[in-house]
């Protein structure tokens, strides 16, 4: 399926664009993936690039955007740090994804046994990691008012962690917020469990939220 094309992705809806990532993540956990020619795929893609979607996910090297939503070359925006978490560079990257690209989703991915998230938990302080940890600190105590049945997977101060990370992009990123409230971009928290290959979209915010 081609989804470099400019005229896909101006057509795309934020709701279609989210449908294409389920889809792609169902093939993953089945083992079903497409068959991407990547040699085609940087044929298609050397005038230009349109991904669908800009993904914040954490470094984790098990946690690689593009094979566990089935993607290929130029089909998406990843930003990777760990911990998924919230910068300038980070706010100025999403922008021109979705400003001056045209990504239509946002997807914030946290993932279940997470270094960065355990990291902070224990406390560590070691060079610059002391400060991206503090980062996290505030997912402690929002994710004590979580009740157990409200994720699919374990660990909900990771839960609590994407969805501080969406908080952020939102209050910091007046570019982002017009877009978002105008419905034209859409912006959802996911977590993927590392177990299982299984991302659960948990959360799908709308210009009301």
């Amino acid at each position: 399926m081609r989804k470099h094309s400019k005229e896909f992705l101006a057509n795309l809806t934020p709701e279609k664009c989210l449908e294409i990532l389920k889809e792609g993540n169902l093939r993953f956990i089945n083992n079903l993936n497409k068959d991407h020619d990547h040699l085609e795929m940087v044929n298609e893609t050397r005038e230009g690039q349109h991904p669908i979607a800009v993904v914040l996910s954490c470094m984790d090297s098990r946690t690689s955007t593009e094979l566990i939503f089935d993607q290929g070359l130029g089909d998406l925006f990843s930003i990777r740090v760990a911990g998924n978490i919230v910068n300038n560079d980070i706010l100025a990257s999403i922008e021109y994804a979705v400003k001056y690209v045209g990504s239509k989703l946002l997807v914030v991915l946290g993932h279940t046994s997470c270094g960065a998230i355990n990291s902070a938990k224990a406390g560590v302080e070691d060079g610059h990691i002391t400060e991206l940890l503090k980062r996290i600190h505030p997912a402690f105590s929002k994710a004590m008012l979580k009740t157990d049945d409200q994720y699919l997977f374990e660990d909900k101060v990771s839960y609590a962690n994407v969805e501080n990370s969406l908080e952020e992009i939102l209050t910091q990123s007046a570019i982002v917020k017009q877009m978002f409230t105008n419905n034209e971009i859409g912006i959802v928290g996911a977590m993927y469990n590392v177990s299982d290959g299984k991302v659960d979209f948990f959360k799908t915010l709308t210009g009301k939220d």
